[in-house]
């Protein structure tokens, strides 16, 4: 019984402020969408994937079945060491070279993941820019610096490129839809903590209820608001 009562002063307390219950997160909805759909850049990733090894002993078999163990463990912990090449200042003086880029070395930098695949020979590049084209690019061009450099300063038999880089279709961010669900939740969290909290602070006396809580003194009876007729 207890807990119904209770229960009822909160639907009380909801349906007296609904306004901001309602408002508030339809504004912070309406917020977050205008800003991800109009304000905020679409930004695009495009990935390039090669192999730095060992060239196959014998044409037409799998490269994977002849690769002796020692060379693919020795490959595999060289990944990071590959990773440090790709990224390197030459490489990507080259990339802006080859592409006539209007940046400098540490903004196309900032553009740039390089990713070892666990397990795996595969060095993995990844590029992100808000013109997906250039986003591809700058990845396939990448490739091909890195190809030079590692053959160069490595003495590597092969790199081979597992995928090319494609111009994405779809940006990786802003997410549209969960940035409106976020701020949805968010503001209606903010609305019912701010109705409460007006409540909480609000020390009118409004019912009999309030009065029984303010006196201590039980409640006879209540005179109704009765208007008399013409």
């Amino acid at each position: 019984m207890v807990e119904e009562i209770e229960l009822l002063q909160y639907w009380d307390v909801l349906r007296k402020r609904w306004m901001i219950v309602v408002a508030l997160p339809l504004i912070a909805a309406l917020t977050s969408g205008v800003i991800s759909f109009f304000v905020i850049k679409p930004v695009y990733q495009s990935s390039t994937t090669l192999i730095v090894g060992k060239k196959a002993s014998e044409p037409g078999q799998d490269a994977a079945k002849n690769l002796e163990n020692s060379v693919l463990q020795a490959n595999q912990q060289l990944a990071k060491t590959y990773a440090m090449i790709a990224q390197s200042r030459t490489v990507e003086q080259n990339v802006i070279k080859d592409l006539n880029l209007p940046l400098t070395v540490e903004e196309l930098d900032s553009m740039i993941s390089i990713n070892p695949v666990k397990t795996t020979e595969i060095l993995e590049i990844q590029v992100t820019n808000t013109n997906s084209e250039l986003a591809a690019s700058i990845a396939n061009t990448m490739a091909q610096e890195f190809t030079k450099a590692v053959i160069e300063i490595k003495k590597v038999d092969s790199v081979s490129i597992v995928d090319t880089a494609v111009i994405p279709d779809k940006p990786i961010k802003p997410r549209k839809t969960l940035n409106v669900l976020i701020a949805f939740v968010v503001g209606l969290m903010t609305s019912l903590g701010l109705v409460f909290l007006l409540e909480y602070l609000d020390n009118t006396v409004k019912t009999s209820s309030d009065v029984e809580k303010l006196l201590g003194i039980p409640v006879l009876g209540i005179i109704p608001d009765y208007e008399m007729g013409n």
